[in-house]
């Protein structure tokens, strides 16, 4: 039963209520520590912060109220750094949120409560005004009281639990409606706070790393887009030792399903792990990756510049200016095919005529006047450096030919020292066969290698002919 507002309590029964007030907060603190904030027990003052949690990311559309007036009608200087969003008043927006900001309580709990009376609600105010019809939902907490029970659990999981929002028509479904004036501003709060509590709920979990298996607290681990969580030692041991030996694309996940789809991390993940020298590293080898992926890229040949220049998007392929090149940082232009100084779509580039000329000057006698006349002319230091290089490159094309093969995708050249014949290109993932160079199917790469008829078959390893390792009977041993 509830008393009328002249009913004056017996000092038994203001103890009896006093007591359960006591119980009443005590228990409440233990479920809640974080929504209690205080209890003055003289006066009865109790303050709650009471967050709503969403359980599973839900939809939130934040609609326009039509209270405010609409921007377009401004002036153009003062539309001048508003954002795009604020002038065109977007009627719907939607986010997905987990958590919402709290519901603030003041309440002063009576001497005859919680047998005689109900709570009083001093206030109740929400953070960023984002709940409307508060005064109903404050009808629905009063009427949730009963003689002789405690209300403060039962209200506060009401509201934590979200559970208020359906009776509010606000929830339907899996979806939240919230009315409000200014969406885009109330959307950027929302978001925002709920990354913060998402946050802050990681760094109180524990985790088992999954690289070192130790179990520590999310303060000092990570968690990636993929939602695979290590600890920040492994991931900086890990991705530094990665970006150091430019091996970028095995900057991701360690997890083995990552691995296996060859995900890499975001800039905003390797910046929380690795030091700043270190991303400026990766950053670099990641556009050399791109760079080099783009067989069209070719770089200064100034030693001092070396940037990646591209081949314009408005050259014709089949006339001589699709030859031309201008580097957009120090404007030298050149040739694509023979780097020297641009010389004309219509001559030939002098790579041909400068091959003929060193072999000729080398099979000239050392003291013959043609040769003499050459060396003055150019210079003897000239030359010989010329000669040198000229000897180098057809030494390395020599032993590129015998030693290496070219990938058939992408023509870089690979040398096997050991193992089986089945190749796969590190640059472009190409799989091709070692023997013949052909290029083989990925799904089913030792096809090659088992299909009776073809070349390579029966041949996945190179071993010794079997007349080498065949056994050859000593003279005489039949009469040992």
């Amino acid at each position: 039963m509830s008393l009328s507002p002249h009913t004056e309590l017996s000092q038994d029964e203001v103890r009896k209520c006093q007591s359960m007030q006591v119980e009443e907060w005590e228990v409440l603190e233990s479920i809640y520590p974080e929504c209690c904030i205080s209890r003055e027990h003289d006066q009865g003052n109790i303050k709650l912060e009471i967050p709503v949690e969403l359980g599973d990311e839900l939809t939130v559309s934040i609609m326009d109220d039509g209270s405010l007036p609409a921007l377009p009608s401004l002036p153009t200087s003062l539309k001048s750094g508003l954002p795009s969003e604020v002038i065109e008043r977007p009627h719907q927006i939607q986010e997905h949120l987990t958590t919402l900001p709290p519901l603030l309580l003041h309440l002063i709990l009576s001497p005859g409560y919680p047998i005689y009376a109900p709570p009083k609600i001093v206030s109740f105010q929400t953070n960023y005004n984002w709940l409307p019809l508060m005064n109903l939902l404050q009808e629905m907490l009063l009427d949730m009281w009963s003689p002789g029970e405690g209300t403060l659990y039962t209200w506060a999981e009401f509201i934590r639990s979200g559970d208020f929002l359906q009776p509010l028509g606000l929830k339907d479904n899996d979806q939240l409606r919230i009315p409000h004036p200014a969406p885009h501003l109330l959307r950027r709060v929302l978001k925002s706070y709920d990354e913060n509590m998402k946050l802050s709920q990681f760094s109180q979990s524990s985790f088992t790393c999954s690289i070192c298996f130790t179990v520590l607290k999310g303060s000092r681990c990570l968690q990636l887009a993929c939602s695979h969580v290590f600890c920040r030692t492994c991931l900086e041991d890990f991705w530094g030792l990665c970006i150091k030996e430019g091996d970028v694309g095995r900057v991701g996940c360690p997890d083995p399903e990552c691995v296996k789809e060859h995900s890499e991390a975001s800039e905003e993940d390797v910046r929380k792990v690795v030091s700043e020298d270190q991303l400026k590293r990766w950053k670099w080898l990641r556009q050399k990756q791109t760079l080099e992926r783009d067989p069209s890229i070719i770089h200064c040949p100034m030693e001092f510049c070396q940037t990646p220049v591209p081949k314009p998007a408005e050259s014709d392929g089949d006339s001589g200016w699709a030859r031309l090149r201008t580097c957009p940082s120090c404007s030298y232009s050149f040739c694509a095919f023979c780097k020297r100084t641009w010389h004309g779509p219509l001559t030939d580039c002098p790579i041909s005529f400068a091959e003929t000329f060193l072999i000729e000057y080398m099979e000239l006698p050392v003291d013959s006047p043609k040769r003499v006349n050459i060396e003055r002319r150019f210079g003897k230091t000239n030359l010989r450096r010329m000669v040198a290089k000229y000897e180098e490159e057809q030494m390395n094309k020599k032993w590129l030919e015998d030693s290496t093969m070219a990938c058939p995708g992408c023509r870089v050249y690979v040398e096997k020292s050991l193992g089986c014949n089945h190749m796969t290109c590190s640059k472009c993932g190409q799989h091709f066969c070692y023997r013949c160079g052909a290029k083989l199917f990925a799904g089913d790469p030792y096809k090659h290698f088992s299909t009776p008829g073809l070349s390579c078959y029966s041949k996945l390893f190179d071993f010794q002919s079997a007349d080498d390792n065949e056994w050859q009977p000593v003279e005489g041993f039949e009469f040992v």
